[in-house]
């Protein structure tokens, strides 16, 4: 039975992607219950027959009253069939259609909705480029994957359990009392106009108030990570204080913005304990007065109370169940800046995948300032020949890493085009060229997951054989083979650690390379491939790099200068244009640029680091 309403709805169903989603609060919940429109529509359905019920009961239970007034013997003899119809119901109509109203709740609805929400967003996010990634925290861009998916399932939740439910009750309450007597409604419509009031009062200030207090965690949470993220650079530094404050402004901010909020729902319960004393007064006071003219029976005076009790109890819940439905779209729609944001690079309409042939590389006239207007690349044209090694050196700012990052498609270019094999990338989907790029980086962070899976992670399908002879050609195999993580697991399974923290940074790199190498792309970068390992280790790769380069079009960036005077061709960059180019001896006889910076090597290194450019 659970299985049956657990997958009523398949949260992974497919779906149209929108690069561009809703802006607004409901438009954008709209997209994600389109699978659930059947489901919905039941459960509001059970929600007013769960209410009716509700107030049947009430109902009956003045009738009861009425019955009981008279001879007991009588009474069971003319009543006998409808008090055992009752007994039927209560036992066993009423718990079926209680389990069939729960089940969609809880067992169709919650579960799914909020999964189908997070697995959505998480495509969505996943999509974004490396650009929108570097101007946000990392943790709260999780933060609001996270706390988004279960605040919109509790709406809805609200919706049917709380909401529907509640509308229904009101409706039928008026029913019946205007059934018993219909100026029993007058103090019930009058309550009802306050309780309105209060609610509008309450809903208008709960969902700003909401957001602002759910945007104040999410800023705290994304500080804490940043910490902890970059650990070793706090204690390094022994900025523990430094941290803690930096935290606390958050924490505090958070505090403030959640008290705003306590405000409300202190005000909104007072108030409600107010207004319910006025109507178990004014609707219990009246029947009674009615009773004493002789209008109303005992069992209408008993009814009248025992709903005025029962909304008493129930208006608290309501008003906590509505109160929580607009919080909980606050929470939404602060998850909305992340989860909502337009897609900002996108592969073009008629995209179709890299046809990979030779492997020659065209930049025209690519400049790019990241908006800023200087900085990056200016004006640069080149082109890199099938199978040429191309070395790329400059200062920092240089424009380095700006062309990597174009070549990638991590960014749009301002302006130019660079083809590969005369196709524009612009016009090719984004993971057919990511296909054919390999590339080390300077900072090789890993995957935390095992060693085995992060060498996969450059070729999925290639078999143990093959991944182990990567890691042997990287001069990797040794070391790995004598991890052990704090699980007792041992090898390629050991676990490496957030960015592969548990390991050196000699390591992280040969186990970066041999992704690379298992990946065996027909372009190949190399940002400071081995700028993290000794000089044995460093050594004992070269030949294999070089090995690895044979029949690649490969484009190496390098401050140690040795480690690139063998290729075909060297360029040198500054402030965004090319401005030397050529082999080792060709530029070390121009006595330019690159010649002053060979002569100020120590050891082979350009002593200027590599910013961020």
């Amino acid at each position: 039975m659970f299985k049956y309403f657990e997958n009523l709805v398949d949260p992974y169903v497919d779906y149209v992607e929108e690069d561009a989603p809703p802006q607004k609060l409901w438009p954008f919940l709209a997209r994600y219950m389109v699978p659930f429109r059947k489901v919905f529509v039941v459960a509001a359905i059970m929600s007013v027959v769960v209410a009716v019920i509700e107030i049947w009961l009430i109902y009956y239970m003045g009738r009861l009253v009425d019955l009981l007034s008279g001879d007991p013997a009588q009474v069971w003899q003319t009543y006998k069939w409808e008090l055992i119809g009752v007994v039927g119901f209560m036992l066993l109509i009423r718990p079926a259609i209680q389990a069939f109203d729960v089940l969609l709740l809880n067992n169709t609805i919650l579960p799914n909705f909020g999964t189908l929400i997070r697995w959505r967003a998480h495509k969505h996010v996943l999509r974004q480029s490396v650009g929108w990634f570097e101007n946000d925290f990392a943790g709260r861009i999780a933060n609001r994957i996270m706390q988004t998916p279960p605040a919109a399932g509790e709406a809805i939740f609200q919706v049917f359990d709380a909401i529907t439910f509640s509308i229904a009750y009101f409706a039928a309450a008026i029913v019946l009392l205007s059934d018993s007597d219909p100026r029993l409604v007058i103090p019930m419509l009058i309550w009802l106009a306050l309780y309105a009031v209060l609610v509008v009062w309450t809903t208008k200030r709960v969902g700003p108030a909401s957001q602002k207090a759910s945007d104040a965690r999410s800023a705290v949470t994304g500080r804490v990570v940043d910490a902890y993220t970059n650990i070793h650079s706090v204690k390094l530094f022994a900025h523990n204080r430094r941290e803690l404050d930096y935290a606390k402004d958050a924490i505090e901010h958070s505090r403030e913005t959640f008290r705003a909020e306590m405000r409300i729902y202190t005000i909104m319960d007072v108030a409600l304990v107010t207004l319910n004393g006025f109507l178990v007064v004014a609707v219990v006071g009246w029947a009674i007065w009615l009773w004493m003219g002789g209008d109303a029976t005992v069992g209408v005076v008993a009814a009248a109370a025992a709903l005025t009790l029962r909304l008493n109890a129930m208006t608290g819940w309501i008003m906590w169940a509505l109160t929580t439905f607009f919080r909980q779209l606050g929470v939404v729609a602060e998850g909305m800046e992340t989860i909502a944001q337009p897609i900002d690079l996108v592969d073009a309409p008629d995209a179709k995948p890299l046809q990979m042939a030779e492997g020659r590389i065209e930049l025209r006239d690519l400049s790019h300032h990241y908006g800023r207007g200087a900085g990056g690349l200016d004006k640069v044209s080149l082109t890199i020949a099938p199978g040429e090694k191309v070395g790329l050196i400059g200062r920092s700012g240089a424009g380095k890493s700006t062309l990597v990052k174009l070549l990638l498609r991590f960014y749009d270019a301002e302006a130019g085009r660079i083809l590969i094999d005369g196709q524009d990338i612009t016009g090719v989907t984004q993971d057919s060229l990511r296909d054919v790029i390999g590339m080390v980086q300077q900072d090789s962070s890993l995957l935390h997951r095992s060693v085995r899976d992060n060498i996969l992670y450059g070729r999925p399908d290639a078999s143990e054989a093959q991944m182990i002879a990567a890691a042997k050609r990287a001069e990797a195999h040794d070391f790995i083979l004598d991890l052990q993580d704090p699980e007792g697991r041992t090898g390629y399974d050991a676990q490496v650690g957030e960015r592969g923290v548990k390991l050196s940074g000699g390591q992280r790199q040969r186990i970066a390379l041999a992704r690379v190498m298992l990946k065996d792309a027909p372009i190949l970068i190399l940002d400071e491939a081995t700028s993290a390992l000794d000089s044995e280790v460093e050594a004992a790769i070269q030949e294999t790099l070089y090995g690895m380069m044979e029949g690649k079009t490969v484009i190496a960036i390098a401050h140690r200068l040795s480690t690139i005077a063998r290729m075909d061709r060297i360029l040198v960059l500054d402030d965004g244009h090319i401005v030397e180019q050529g082999s080792h001896d060709d530029l070390l006889g121009k006595n330019g640029l690159y010649a002053s910076f060979w002569a100020r090597q120590s050891g082979g290194f350009l002593q200027t680091e590599d910013a961020a450019e």
